[in-house]
């Protein structure tokens, strides 16, 4: 017992009378402020650092485009009728690190969260008027120049009159200017 007791003054480092003598110093304990690892340390505390985060991602998803048959253009001719514009698609995965560093993913799910919108194209079906829209009574051709038939013109287009003009008399036919072209 006086062993024990003896041990235990000399590892508090009290000076007491019931002791019988001075106790050794303590002993120090040495604390490093450096996370080292010792070879002795056992193989659970080395274990790598695994977090497991959700992650999300936006994807963009292209529109399509559709033509339509418009008959209020002449055949041949386009007009946007709407402008298309990209969707979203959200893709939700679950990413694992290991000490920080991404080492798995796995898809949880995706979702549109944004629907595309489809461009609409207009093509024309209307047949480009044959006649001249300034003429009526016969056929005026629509061409560079139209001359009357058995006239002095050099066409390329002729017409055979008497033709009214009821617009304006975009080739010259009516050379009197009395409203009726190629009428003698």
């Amino acid at each position: 017992m006086t062993r024990t007791f003896a041990a235990a003054c000399a590892v508090s480092g009290l000076l007491l009378a019931a002791c019988g003598s001075t106790p050794a110093p303590p002993a120090r304990a040495v604390l490093s402020a450096s996370p080292t690892v010792s070879a002795a340390t056992s193989p659970a505390e080395t274990a790598p650092a695994v977090d497991r985060r959700t992650v999300t991602r936006k994807r963009p998803i292209p529109f399509t485009t559709r033509k339509v048959n418009d008959p209020s253009l002449d055949r041949g001719a386009t007009r946007v009728k709407r402008s298309g514009a990209k969707g979203v698609m959200t893709y939700t995965y679950e990413v694992t690190y290991t000490d920080g560093e991404p080492t798995a993913k796995k898809l949880l799910g995706k979702k549109v969260t944004k629907k595309p919108v489809s461009r609409i194209i207009a093509v024309g079906t209307r047949s480009a008027p044959s006649c001249d829209e300034n003429y009526s009574g016969a056929c005026v051709p629509i061409a560079s120049d139209v001359d009357c038939e058995g006239g002095s013109g050099n066409g390329p287009a002729y017409v055979a009159g008497p033709v009214r003009v009821v617009g304006d008399d975009v080739y010259g036919l009516d050379r009197d200017g009395d409203g009726t072209a190629c009428d003698s």
